[in-house]
């Protein structure tokens, strides 16, 4: 039972820095967490990763001490090193994936349609980052103004409205006092996004 224990722990901390990885990732951005098997997948895809990076750098520490690679202060250091690289490591994936970067180019190059983000709602909103948007809720009401915030996904979340107003038939009521709306996602039936620079003529 000790020796069992043992070598799950010493798997456990092997795949600590993938993990650190992975969480940081699902920290800063919308997509949803996989399961237990997929994360252990993730996690040791990212302790590969990482493990080559602090061997390159365990490398040039050596280069330029007199320590051996089996003393303790460098074993130490290693291990320290590689969570602090399991940290940075997260940051490029997470600014790729919120970005649609590496995608972008594989659909120029005609490789794929799909795109980087956790859905097609969230594309949306993260294509039209500069647009009024008009909300159609249950009841047929619609609001209009400036999206400050949205749900990541359409099954939860609010919407925070600035310069909300209210449209009844062709007439703009603006929500006057009120310096913004939180709307439930659940409420919305529809979203469109308004030209930003052809937003005020198209209500009008």
């Amino acid at each position: 039972m000790n020796w069992a224990s043992s070598e799950v722990i010493g798997i456990l901390l092997f795949l600590l820095p993938g993990f650190v990885t992975a969480s940081i990732f699902y920290w800063l951005t919308s997509h949803p967490k996989p399961g237990v098997f997929e994360r252990v997948i993730q996690a040791l895809i990212f302790t590969v990763i990482g493990r080559v990076i602090t061997d390159v750098f365990k490398e040039l520490l050596m280069s330029i001490s007199t320590l051996e690679e089996n003393s303790l202060l460098i074993k130490n250091e290693a291990y320290v090193l590689s969570v602090l690289i399991a940290v940075v490591l997260a940051l490029p994936f997470a600014y790729i994936s919120n970005n649609d970067a590496v995608h972008r180019i594989l659909r120029c190059l005609g490789i794929t349609k799909e795109t980087a983000y956790p859905s097609e709602w969230y594309s949306a909103f993260s294509r039209h980052p500069d647009c009024f948007v008009v909300l159609h809720l249950k009841g047929q009401r619609r609001l209009y103004g400036w999206p400050e915030e949205w749900p990541s996904r359409p099954d939860e979340g609010h919407f925070r409205i600035a310069e909300g107003e209210w449209l009844i038939d062709d007439e703009r009521r603006p929500a006057k006092g009120v310096s913004a709306i939180l709307i439930p996602a659940g409420e919305v039936e529809m979203v469109e996004f308004l030209d930003s620079n052809r937003n005020e003529e198209t209500m009008e």
